[in-house]
C-alpha cells in the first residue's frame, strides 16, 4: 500500500513546492514508484515537472469536481518511475463548486483509494492556505510534511498549521500524523539560518528531519527548465540534499510501515 505524504504549510515561499518536485524525483530516482499530486491551483509542481499546463485537458479540478475519473487526468511517467496528477488555475474554482456537496473533504481520498497499490509513495503538494483543497489533502494522507524557511518568522503560522492537523485528526482522519519539519533554504554564512534551527528545535516537540536542504541557485533555476534539481544539476548542493531526504523518509517509513 503506497506511503500518502501531504507537503503542507499556509505561509507562501517557504519551498513547499520546490520539495514536492524534488523529494518525488529523488525518491523515483532511487526507483521507489512515485505519484505526485499537484492540489495547488497556481501549478507550479505541474510545470516544474515539465508540463504545460495550458495544454492539459483533463487536471486534479475536473477530477474533484467529478467530471473525469484518475486515469483520465494521470500523466504518467513524466520522468523515470514518477507519474502525477497535474493541476492549472481552474483548480481555484473548486473551493466554491463544492459548497453544499455532501463529504467534500473526501472527495480526493474517495479517488485515490482506488489506485493506492499502484504507488509506493504519493506526494500531495498542497496550495499555501488552509482551504477545502488542503483539508483534502489531509484526509488523504497518512502524515503531513512541513517546510520551514530558515527565516525570522519562522514559527509564525506554524502553531496553526499543527492545530488544523490536530483538528483533521479528530474529526475527519484518525490516522493522520505529522511526518516532520525539513529546514529549507538554509544559508549557513548568516547566522540567523542557524538561530532558526534552533529556534524551531526549542520550541517544536516535533519530529525534525536532519537533513537540512540548503540555499541553492540550481534549485532556483531548474523548475524554469521544467526539471527537477537531480535532473538540472545532479552534483548540486541542492540535489545532494533532497537524496539525502528521500533516503530519511524511506527510513522513516520503513520503521513506522
Amino acid at each position: 500500500m503506497g506511503r500518502i505524504i501531504a507537503i503542507a504549510n499556509q505561509k507562501g515561499g517557504v519551498g513547499k513546492t520546490t520539495t514536492a518536485i524534488n523529494l518525488s524525483a529523488c525518491l523515483a530516482e532511487k526507483g521507489k514508484k512515485v505519484l505526485t499530486i499537484d492540489i495547488d491551483p497556481q501549478g507550479n509542481t505541474s510545470s516544474g515537472l515539465g508540463l504545460d499546463k495550458s495544454k492539459i485537458e483533463n487536471t486534479v479540478y475536473e477530477l474533484i469536481i467529478g467530471q473525469c475519473e484518475v486515469e483520465d487526468c494521470l500523466q504518467v511517467n513524466v520522468i523515470e518511475n514518477l507519474s502525477i496528477l497535474p493541476s492549472n488555475v481552474n483548480l481555484s474554482g473548486a473551493e466554491i463548486e463544492l459548497i453544499g456537496t455532501e463529504e467534500r473533504e473526501f472527495i480526493l481520498k474517495g479517488k485515490i483509494e482506488k489506485i493506492r497499490d499502484d504507488y509506493e509513495f504519493i506526494i500531495i503538494d498542497c496550495p499555501p492556505s488552509l482551504n477545502v483543497l488542503t483539508v483534502n489533502a489531509m484526509t488523504t494522507a497518512d502524515t503531513v510534511l512541513v517546510p520551514i524557511q530558515c527565516e525570522y518568522y519562522a514559527l509564525e503560522g506554524l502553531t496553526q498549521l499543527i492545530h488544523t492537523i490536530n483538528l483533521v485528526r479528530e474529526r475527519l482522519n484518525p490516522n493522520l500524523e505529522l511526518e516532520g519539519v525539513v529546514f529549507t533554504m538554509y544559508d549557513a554564512r548568516t547566522n540567523l539560518s542557524l538561530q532558526v534551527v534552533e529556534n524551531v528545535k526549542n520550541n517544536l516537540k516535533q519530529a525534525i528531519y536532519k537533513t537540512i536542504i540548503p540555499r541553492n541557485v540550481r534549485l532556483a533555476e531548474s523548475p524554469s527548465h521544467g526539471l527537477p534539481i537531480n535532473l538540472y544539476d545532479p552534483k548540486s548542493a541542492g540535489a545532494e540534499g533532497y537524496r539525502d531526504l528521500a533516503d530519511e523518509v524511506i527510513e522513516r517509513g520503513e520503521k513506522e510501515w
